[in-house]
């Protein structure tokens, strides 16, 4: 019995070892499908669900008391005393700062001299009218010496009331070499010591006081940001707007939430051309003092979603300035898919576009994947994750 000859036996040489190379090559790609459907990779994978939630928008801020008062000299003079100490909290009314008065005291004594000599002359004047009258009538003297007399009366008259406006003048400033609170509040910096010559002209003032009872809070919005305001924020007018605005947080310079909510008041008419933003003032309530003027943070304005799509932020990369997620497919297949953040807490993102409730999304080993990649999904709960890490 001849043996069978191979099916290969007939072809030519040159077509032979096509055909061998073919097969090898289709050999080589089944083992490497196969050690790749073997070595797909274990990856974490999340379920996306909307929830209900709150998310911020926060804007650098800098704090200033409800008024500050620079504490000035109105005369010239040599500090005697200084009454209070740099971060002392004081009462309207409360003596600061006393300069020396003696000039002050000297001049006003000799105003007062020149008004009793003013006084005087007056009298002297008066009797002088009362003397002259009678004969008048009786044309025992011209009626021309009375009117001079009635002159010197007026201008002896006028010169008690320039010599009282002089005395109160006087008193007026030795009543200013003793500066007092006028509101209460906190003593800032002290650039003086006693023995300084300080005045008017001085460029820096003796202190400032600062009322820190309510504090206030100025931040600035971006055009975008304010668009954003104006569109979605109910109201007619942009006052009534800053109105229907939710109270405010405050978040101090080491990331602690200050115990008392603001609300803001108001904001500027125009835009700054240099920064193109606009300026908002919040108010905040500041009984324990733990606010100071020059203090600064970030003012939280809070934002509802009622079903948000929520994503953690380690599970989404950048690619050219777009944030990215790998949705996994129903063939484990995973696809990288930008999205638009509508607003973040914490360490979550809130989706506006780009993923919906029920997708799934690789939650961590990005790094590792590429479009196409086929992975071995390891479900996540997105619910027990936000009771470890809550928005």
């Amino acid at each position: 019995m001849k043996p069978k000859r191979s099916v290969f036996a007939n072809l030519p040489a040159g077509l032979l070892y096509s055909v061998v190379i073919l097969s090898l090559l289709s050999g080589c790609g089944a083992s490497e499908a196969h050690m790749e459907g073997q070595q797909a990779a274990a990856l974490p994978v999340l379920k996306l669900n909307a929830v209900p939630a709150t998310t911020y928008r926060e804007y650098s801020a800098t704090l200033e008391g409800r008024t500050n008062v620079d504490i000035r000299p109105q005369v010239e003079g040599i500090l005697d005393k200084i009454y209070v100490d740099e971060g002392a909290f004081v009462k309207a009314g409360q003596p600061l700062f006393k300069i020396n008065d003696r000039v002050y005291t000297e001049v006003q004594s000799n105003a007062n001299a020149t008004l009793l000599a003013a006084k005087a002359n007056l009298e002297k004047a008066q009797l002088e009218v009362d003397r002259l009258t009678p004969l008048v009538k009786n044309n025992v003297v011209g009626e021309v010496q009375l009117k001079t007399a009635q002159a010197n009366y007026q201008a002896a008259k006028a010169s008690v009331a320039q010599a009282q406006a002089q005395l109160g003048s006087a008193g007026i400033n030795v009543g200013y070499t003793l500066i007092t609170a006028p509101v209460s509040g906190y003593i800032g910096r002290i650039p003086y010591k006693v023995g300084a010559l300080v005045g008017r002209a001085e460029p820096q003032p003796l202190t400032v006081l600062s009322d820190v009872n309510q504090m206030y809070a100025y931040f600035s919005m971006s055009e975008g940001d304010f668009l954003k305001f104006k569109n979605e924020t109910a109201g007619g007018s942009l006052a009534d707007k800053v109105k229907q605005l939710p109270q405010v947080e405050l978040k101090l310079a080491d990331n602690s939430i200050y115990s008392e909510k603001g609300k803001i008041e108001t904001m500027e008419g125009q835009f700054d051309k240099t920064m193109g933003a606009i300026s908002f003032r919040a108010t905040f309530p500041n009984g324990a003092g733990l606010l100071r003027t020059g203090n600064t943070g970030k003012i939280r304005i809070p934002e509802q979603f009622s079903d948000a799509v929520v994503i953690p932020t380690e599970a989404t990369y950048e690619l050219q300035d777009k944030v990215m997620v790998f949705v996994v497919a129903d063939s484990n297949k995973v696809t990288g898919v930008p999205i638009t953040i509508s607003g973040k807490s914490g360490n979550y993102y809130f989706v506006e576009k780009g993923v919906k409730s029920g997708q799934r999304i690789v939650y961590s080993g990005l790094d590792r994947l590429h479009d196409g990649t086929v992975i071995a999904p390891q479900q996540m709960s997105l619910d027990s994750l936000l009771k470890v890490r809550p928005l």
